[in-house]
């Protein structure tokens, strides 16, 4: 694949479509209770990204969370096994630090998983990042993922998440929810992107 389509697409440039990588989907927040990718995500691509743009919660302190459906079913409740670790710095050079998080992660868990949290919803504060999605529609292998989500949280701080895991099942991964743990999603852009 030619690195500058790879940038391209990583980077969320629009218009750019080669054989290798192509924006399948987008979609706009506004005041959404969910963002669904429910077609798309096939055999068609090994890899599927999808990019956060200027994502505000519909509540302060809003955590952007993930859930998915396999094939044949409904719920977004799969079983997912994660880990979570972020960096906070202040404003004020306060307090910085790298830590795990287990409050964030999952062990056999069926809830929706941990992206990124405490994003305020003030007129400077936002989230923006990205995830990735490994060959879901394998029904050899588990579907390993990850994702890496910044947010400027809802006091004077940056945020930095870094969250990776697998959804433990053979089953192909066929929808991909995106939420906030309460209240909607008050804006933002969502892009999924194929790439093979």
């Amino acid at each position: 694949m030619p690195l500058g389509a790879n940038k391209a697409a990583i980077m969320g440039v629009a218009g750019v479509s080669t054989a290798d990588v192509v924006l399948l989907s987008s979609q706009t927040a506004s005041d959404d209770a969910t963002i669904d990718f429910t077609s798309g995500i096939d055999s068609t691509y090994g890899v599927y990204i999808f990019k956060f743009y200027i994502i505000d919660p519909g509540t302060d302190r809003g955590s952007l969370k993930v859930q998915f459906n396999a094939s044949g079913e409904s719920g977004y409740n799969e079983t997912i096994t994660s880990t979570a670790f972020r960096s906070n710095h202040f404003e004020d050079d306060s307090e910085p630090f790298v830590t795990y998080t287990a409050a964030e992660d999952q062990a056999q868990g069926t809830s929706f998983n941990h992206l990124v949290g405490d994003i305020g919803f003030t007129g400077n504060e936002c989230a923006a990042g990205e995830f990735h999605l490994y060959d879901p529609s394998s029904t050899t292998y588990v579907t390993h993922w990850h994702s890496e989500v910044q947010c400027k949280a809802g006091g004077y701080y940056l945020h930095h998440s870094f969250n990776s895991g697998y959804v433990n099942t053979t089953a192909a991964i066929t929808n991909v929810q995106f939420k906030m743990h309460n209240g909607n999603i008050a804006s933002g852009v969502f892009k999924m992107w194929g790439v093979k």
